[in-house]
Formats: C-alpha cells, sequence, structure tokens
C-alpha cells in the first residue's frame, strides 16, 4: 500500500517511489537537475521557495522540496515506525 510523505506545501509524494532525498548543493545534482529543467521529469514543489532538498525517485523524476533532507527522511521514517508499530491498522 502506498504511502504518501508531505514534502511541503500540501504536496506529498509516494515513498515506495522514492530511491533518494539529497542536498541540491553537490554539482552532480546540480547537472541533473538542470539536465531535467523544462521536462515532465523535474517536479518543482518548492512553491517559489529556495531548493533545500531534491527528491529522486524509481521513475526518474527529480522533485524539488524547500524542506531540509533532514526533515524528509525524518517523516519517511516516522511513517514506517508508525505502520511496523501495528498503529493506524483498522
Amino acid at each position: 500500500m502506498a504511502k504518501l510523505i508531505n514534502i511541503g506545501f500540501g504536496n506529498v509524494v509516494n515513498s515506495d517511489k522514492i530511491v533518494t532525498v539529497v542536498s541540491p548543493d553537490a554539482a552532480p545534482v546540480k547537472r541533473m537537475v538542470q539536465s531535467v529543467k523544462g521536462t515532465v521529469s523535474l517536479v518543482d514543489a518548492t512553491q517559489g521557495r529556495k531548493t533545500k532538498a531534491v527528491i529522486i525517485t524509481s521513475d526518474d523524476h527529480l522533485i524539488l522540496s524547500a524542506l531540509q533532507p533532514e526533515t524528509i527522511a525524518r517523516r519517511f521514517a516516522e511513517v514506517y515506525d508508525f505502520e511496523d508499530r501495528g498503529e493506524g491498522h483498522e
């Protein structure tokens, strides 16, 4: 079952598709973002704010987020920890 992770400003991502969450400051990440800019493979979920994280998905989409990578990782872990404890099931 797909779990949705909030990546800021009401935007969510299917956690099953996330491969990695990285900082946008590294040169290889900047090149990746530039190479897909203007295509459907780039999703800008920053609402005009500064990009602080780039989410790479299994279907080769890059998602820009205004949240720190650590914040997204914590939310990801909370969703899976919540399920592992058996909570949230009806």
